[in-house]
């Protein structure tokens, strides 16, 4: 039995095997590309909403609230990969390990939450536009933003702190990173009251995506009623369904493949599917927003024609 509450005690990850570490020059280079485009993406269209006054819209907010979201979780996982592979031990600290675990849960679920609250902002847009300004308010949109962050990270906080309770019977984490449910295979006693726990967060999330099909059904119903409304579900909607089936499919993978994945599956699929929802969804949702939004494609236009002039 080991005190996982020792300053010293250490996880050792698996994630990366020899076939890997013989090709970390090109998983090096391609991962710190990767990492270098997820930054660029995200970090230009939270500039582009905060300097362009025409783009401080709630609907902007939210996806700006989204692009820091993608670089917050990445950020937990990249810069220890990117080190994991160029060293012999791939070991965490307990309190790193936690800390992984923390911030990329929050990260995932937060993503949830604010693909609910763009939802919602397009059912009021187009299902309510007479009573729009007057429900999406300043004061409405921050406090709905605030709530995005603060829920996942109190269900997250509760999470960690049971799990930081456990007396594990091993140190052997058979990923890239750290993750909660690797951690609780390791307990020695029961963990009942962490799976129910587990599965409060899921079904609290999971409601989430029910309501956004809900709000997606009465939007549908509005928007085949006039030409207008349907060129707003195109323009907005569509985007917004695109990240969240993006969302949603990398974390039913990471999720059901954690639980219940086979060891036989060879390991650079199983890297994979570990990690791609910190791959496709900060990559993939931003340049989703950037080409389809008519607002940020025009700005983006507008800024590349005055670069050109500029130049010459």
């Amino acid at each position: 039995m080991i005190n996982a509450t020792l300053l010293d005690f250490a996880f050792s990850l698996s994630g990366l095997n020899d076939m890997t570490t013989k090709h970390r020059v090109i998983l090096f280079s391609l991962t710190l590309l990767c990492y270098f485009v997820i930054f660029l993406v995200n970090g230009g269209l939270i500039l582009m909403i905060v300097l362009e006054e025409k783009l401080h819209e709630p609907m902007y907010i939210f996806l700006c609230n989204l692009c820091v979201n993608s670089l917050y979780g990445t950020v937990a996982f990249y810069p220890k990969f990117l080190y994991d592979l160029w060293s012999k031990s791939h070991v965490i600290s307990y309190t790193g390990c936690l800390l992984q675990v923390f911030l990329i849960y929050t990260y995932a679920i937060t993503d949830f939450s604010i693909l609910a609250l763009m939802a919602y902002d397009r059912y009021v847009a187009i299902c309510r536009p007479l009573e729009y300004h007057s429900v999406m308010t300043k004061n409405r949109v921050v406090l709905l933003v605030c709530f995005s962050r603060l829920v996942p990270v109190f269900w997250e906080s509760v999470h960690i702190t049971m799990t930081s309770k456990l007396q594990l019977c091993g140190s052997h984490i058979d990923k890239l990173y750290c993750e909660n449910w690797a951690i609780l295979k390791l307990s020695c006693s029961s963990i009942t009251a962490h799976n129910i726990v587990g599965y409060i967060i899921t079904f609290f999330y999971f409601g989430h995506d029910v309501f956004i099909v809900f709000s997606y059904v009465h939007m549908i119903k509005s928007a085949v009623k006039s030409r207008e409304d349907r060129r707003k579900f195109m323009q907005t909607c569509v985007p917004h369904l695109l990240c969240l089936l993006n969302v949603s499919v990398a974390m039913l993978f990471d999720v059901m493949y954690a639980r219940y994945g086979s060891v036989s599956v060879p390991q650079g699929v199983r890297n994979f599917m570990a990690i791609q929802f910190l791959l496709l969804p900060p990559l993939l949702n931003p340049i989703i927003y950037g080409l389809k939004l008519t607002q940020i494609r025009t700005r983006l236009f507008s800024l590349c024609s005055n670069n050109k002039q500029g130049l010459g």
